[in-house]
């Protein structure tokens, strides 16, 4: 085995421990988030994916997040409790029922605790020169793809041995 390979090898561990820590990371501080504003992890980013999409059905919240529709209406009744959505009638089809952030809420609640988080991801991100920023970007996007396909895999393996 040549340098070069050995060197892109241990190249490549590193950045796979250090996904593996910003993973950590990333989840602790939203864990430590959510505990400020009294929901958990879970209820905090199925918020935050609803916040940025609008309002949705159970349904399309179920397929974004992967949870099943009995967790997501619990989530729902949670979240709706807590004062974060409202369920409201589709106007374009009574019969169904949209799940609708309560941006205010959320401005006031949450926004805020993410401020200096914020400001000192902006100022990192700027230390990058455009090339830089775009494989950055491109990786983010890759590993978003990867995340949202093994998070649909684990729910439908964990659905299909329910079948069972």
């Amino acid at each position: 085995m040549s340098n070069e390979s050995l060197d892109r090898d241990a190249l490549l561990q590193v950045n796979l421990q250090l996904g593996r820590e910003l993973s950590a990371r990333t989840l602790m501080f939203h864990g430590a988030v959510s505990d400020r504003i009294g929901l958990s992890a879970v209820e905090h980013k199925a918020l935050d994916l609803l916040s940025r999409a609008g309002a949705l059905t159970a349904g399309q919240l179920s397929s974004l997040t992967g949870l099943t529709t009995g967790a997501i209406t619990g989530l729902v009744d949670r979240l709706e409790k807590a004062g974060f959505v409202q369920r409201e009638r589709d106007p374009s089809d009574r019969r169904k029922v949209v799940i609708q952030p309560v941006l205010e809420k959320m401005e006031a609640e949450i926004a805020p605790l993410f401020f200096s988080m914020g400001q000192q991801m902006e100022a990192l991100l700027s230390s990058y020169s455009d090339q830089e920023l775009a494989v950055i970007q491109d990786f983010v996007s890759r590993s978003i793809a990867v995340l949202q396909t093994e998070t649909t895999r684990l729910s439908t393996d964990a659905s299909s041995e329910g079948d069972s």
